[in-house]
């Protein structure tokens, strides 16, 4: 595949984000798949944690995409209880840029400490999911839509890397650089 195919395809994921995730995407399923990938903010997290483990060496590779899943789900539960975290908004823009800035410096912390990063922005992440459940919708067919998106936007970043050569490692670590500014953006908004 060469660069600019994988380039074309990236910007074809990011063209429909250009706001924040937010109700009215429909009922059930389909609103639990569509919230992910049409809000900027999760989107842009999702696929930079598919990045980054894909920089990881060992367990880190399969620890950060689940731990992100399944915090995330926890969060969408706590969410669909009606549970308000502070600063829900500043708390996602923030996973954007420390994400963003993981990916741009390849970074490779011990294991805990990334999961535990990522356990704490899936937590963001997941509420706002779960605060979002379309009126009328099934809970659980709503979670299952965002768990499978998100699934799909980590396994889409993590085989971008895996895909391209050795040699565009600062294509990936440019990906990062532009997500980190994103979420420098949306910290500011």
């Amino acid at each position: 595949m060469n660069l600019k195919k994988v380039l074309a395809t990236v910007a074809l994921f990011l063209a429909p984000a250009v706001a924040f995730a937010h109700p009215g995407h429909g009922t059930g399923l389909i609103a639990g798949i569509a919230h992910p990938l049409t809000g900027m903010d999760h989107l842009l997290a999702m696929i930079a944690v598919g990045l980054w483990a894909a920089q990881q060496q060992g367990a880190a590779r399969w620890a950060l995409p689940c731990t992100f899943v399944g915090t995330m789900l926890i969060g969408g539960v706590l969410g669909f209880e009606g549970l308000q975290l502070p600063a829900l908004e500043s708390g996602i823009a923030a996973s954007v840029l420390a994400l963003g800035l993981a990916v741009a410096l390849a970074v490779r912390p011990p294991l805990v400490l990334a999961v535990t990063a990522t356990a704490l922005f899936a937590l963001f992440h997941g509420v706002a999911h779960g605060l979002e459940l379309p009126e009328m919708s099934s809970p659980w067919t709503y979670a299952i839509g965002f768990v499978a998106a998100t699934a799909t936007l980590h396994a889409a970043g993590f085989g971008l890397v895996r895909a391209l050569p050795q040699a565009a490692t600062p294509v990936v670590r440019m990906l990062g650089a532009l997500s980190a500014l994103a979420g420098v953006w949306l910290l500011a908004a």
